[in-house]
């Protein structure tokens, strides 16, 4: 009796099958495979994700010409005035003194306004020259620890900070220098308390203030007696 195979009437479906299948509710039009939706799909994904980067890029540019602009000003340090070409507007007046005109006193020990070891005179009063803007010190009178010095002649404040030996590592002291300078050029005769009041703003981190008041008020001494 021969053999007879089971016949079916349901058609195998193969991959491709499958791919129209799923694509025919939400995916690709008929007649287009998932396989090739989805690539043209990402690759329109690309081109559109490039074309953004390029005009991002394009308006990075335009702005970064316009973006930092440097300036040229005339500062007066100790007497003296100082042309200084390309200053950014974030540059401080602590960085032009010690990176473009060379002088070195001044003291980068915190650079947040908290040590006053870059303390300078500003139209005679004492500021931190970290938290000056360069752009801001152009057309006021600068007189950093340097300019104290008269010729080779120590500044009365400056000898009496010798004679009372009051420094230790010497990164405060010319910020406590340029303080009392201010101090007594307005009051020659301070008391301790006033003293301590006007040097409020300077630290030292070896802990020599004993020795910085008493310098102070050696200083004023010399003032009062026009040495």
């Amino acid at each position: 009796m021969p053999k007879h195979e089971p016949t079916s009437d349901i058609k195998r479906e193969g991959p491709e099958d499958e791919e129209r299948a799923a694509g025919s509710e939400d995916g690709p039009p008929s007649g287009m495979s998932r396989r090739s939706f989805i690539q043209g799909v990402g690759g329109t994904a690309v081109a559109t994700a490039a074309m953004s980067s390029s005009t991002h890029a394009e308006a990075d540019a335009a702005e970064g010409a316009e973006g930092v602009r440097v300036a040229s000003i005339t500062l007066n340090i100790n007497g003296e005035a100082h042309a200084v070409s390309r200053v950014e507007p974030r540059t401080t007046l602590l960085d032009v003194l010690r990176n473009r005109l060379e002088y070195t006193g001044a003291k980068p020990v915190c650079e947040r306004a908290s040590c006053g070891a870059c303390s300078v005179l500003f139209d005679g009063k004492p500021v931190y020259a970290c938290s000056i803007l360069a752009m801001d010190a152009e057309g006021h009178e600068i007189i950093t620890v340097e300019g104290l010095l008269d010729g080779d002649n120590l500044h009365p404040v400056q000898e009496a900070f010798v004679e009372e030996d009051a420094l230790m590592c010497g990164f405060c002291t010319p910020g406590f220098v340029v303080s009392v300078a201010a101090l007594v050029a307005e009051n020659d005769d301070p008391t301790l308390d006033e003293v301590k009041k006007a040097l409020s703003g300077n630290l030292c981190r070896c802990g020599t203030y004993t020795r910085v008041f008493a310098a102070a008020q050696t200083a004023a001494r010399r003032v009062r007696e026009g040495a």
